[in-house]
């Protein structure tokens, strides 16, 4: 896992973007790509150490305005935390740059992966790039000490 730059590691996010949004979901390509890639950070998630060759299988991104978008992870590694991986560096980043809250536009089915993650459900559901979706929003850390628990409130560092 580790931060990302479109100047330096387009094509890896390219790859996972591509195969899991124009590929897997039929996004429209020139819905996919847009002018926050290369001026915004990236996260990237890769294969286990064990396997033979490192490649990237998970990729997202936090915008300016405390979004988290783009969040793809290839299929055969659904399941295996490399899509929680993601989101944890993200939110870290987001708490790193000040923001007290994030926010994201869930497709409908993986809704329930961002609630496991604190993330809670914000406005009506809507039509994105013809995939239903829903804003969810969810507090992150703060540089008072404190941090987000798993219900998305803040918690003090030494509760569990």
């Amino acid at each position: 896992m580790r931060l990302a730059t479109w100047e330096h590691d387009r094509l890896l996010i390219q790859r996972v973007r591509r195969s899991v949004f124009i590929e897997e979901q039929q996004i429209a390509e020139r819905d996919e790509w847009d002018e926050l890639d290369p001026v915004i950070p990236h996260v990237l998630v890769f294969e286990p150490p064990a396997a033979a060759k490192r490649d990237a299988v998970g990729t997202g991104r936090l915008e300016p305005t405390g979004k988290i978008g783009r969040v793809a992870v290839l299929p055969q590694y659904r399941g295996t935390g490399a899509g929680v991986a993601v989101m944890r560096r993200l939110m870290d980043l987001a708490a790193e740059r000040g923001f007290q809250e994030v926010y994201l536009n869930a497709q409908m089915s993986a809704a329930g992966f961002y609630q496991r993650l604190g993330f809670r459900a914000d406005g009506p559901e809507f039509d994105e790039v013809g995939i239903p979706h829903q804003r969810m929003r969810r507090a992150v850390g703060k540089r008072d000490g404190t941090s987000a628990g798993p219900d998305g409130n803040a918690q003090h560092p030494l509760e569990s």
